[in-house]
């Protein structure tokens, strides 16, 4: 194993994982066989990986935190399936990622995440760059959390349900359908509030395209049109940028239907 590698005297660390340089791994830690730990990656204490698991360079996975365990799913009959992670990711304790279900899928993780305490991501999600995601999340399986998505805490999330990018969750949220990217919704029942404007600001978006996202906004929530028909609206009025198309790809292919 690299010099470079600290592995403290309590963690116990197969000999066929895969730990890249400057790995450290906390006490009483457990790595499995067939586990990839990228460069430079931190890991706590009395953290568990196995599995088929790769976690991407520069990452920081605090205490207790559990990646690559099977599916809680009863369809899951142990075939090979995988957990993979990007890189800089901050994954805080008690946090866990399990296996996909289906014979060579995966639960993904991207780049440069922060995910707070007690989160739960189940079989087959994906998760995108950027989010960040609070303590008590739990997602059910398939879901999936589009880039630069916020979280708040306590959320549960139903199963193939899908959060937008650029979005924000209010705490304390029980989120059945599909979030939209680029708004802001909260409560219970969970309702829309209106367009995620601060983060977009923040984001960088500019001005017209600012303007075409509130006026699809608009058509959508604040006119007398059903969904259908504001699509249709937004194709012939509003400008063809990729935010607007993204949009509106988004709605017509969710199966779980959007919140409103």
């Amino acid at each position: 194993m690299d010099e470079s590698v600290t592995i403290h005297p309590t963690a116990v660390v197969d000999a066929g994982a895969e730990i890249g340089e400057g790995v450290s791994v906390g006490p009483y830690s457990v790595i499995g066989p067939n586990v990839k730990i990228g460069p430079r990656t931190t890991v706590g204490s009395h953290c568990v990986f196995e599995g088929w698991t790769e976690i991407g360079e520069d990452c920081k996975i605090t205490h207790s935190v559990c990646l690559g365990q099977e599916p809680q799913d009863v369809k899951y009959a142990g075939e090979e399936t995988y957990v993979r992670i990007g890189a800089r990711n901050l994954i805080r304790e008690f946090t866990t990622v399990h296996r996909a279900t289906g014979e060579g899928c995966e639960t993904r993780v991207g780049d440069d995440n922060f995910i707070m305490a007690y989160v739960h991501i189940a079989h087959n999600c994906i998760v995108g760059s950027g989010t960040v995601i609070s303590n008590l999340t739990t997602m059910a399986g398939h879901v999936t959390v589009e880039d630069q998505a916020r979280i708040s805490g306590v959320i549960p999330i139903h199963q193939f349900v899908r959060i937008g990018t650029h979005s924000i969750v209010g705490g304390g949220s029980r989120v059945p359908k599909d979030i939209l990217p680029y708004i802001k919704a909260a409560g219970n029942p969970l309702r829309v509030s209106g367009l995620n404007t601060i983060g977009l600001q923040r984001a960088g978006f500019e001005p017209d395209t600012m303007k075409a996202l509130r006026e699809a906004y608009r058509l959508i929530y604040r006119s007398n049109l059903n969904v259908t028909q504001a699509v249709e609206r937004i194709k012939s009025e509003v400008a063809p940028i990729p935010e607007i198309q993204h949009l509106l790809e988004f709605i017509e292919t969710s199966d779980r239907g959007i919140t409103i």
